[in-house]
């Protein structure tokens, strides 16, 4: 994943990844590619989303 990565320009590939596949002209010898792509976006939002979220929690244990 590129360090200009962040989790929205993810989300936006990852929506593009998924319309192509839905496209009735889906080129099958892409299939994997699009898959593999889609599975390193995912990985990388879900480490994002963790990391926010205990980013978060630690802000919170600190208004305590």
């Amino acid at each position: 994943m590129d360090k200009e990565m962040t989790y929205g320009k993810a989300v936006a590939e990852l929506e593009a990844i998924v319309a192509k596949m839905q496209a009735d002209n889906c080129d099958i010898d892409s299939l994997a590619g699009y898959t593999s792509r889609a599975l390193e976006l995912l990985k990388y939002c879900k480490e994002k989303l963790h990391t926010t979220d205990e980013e978060v929690k630690r802000c919170l244990e600190a208004l305590n």
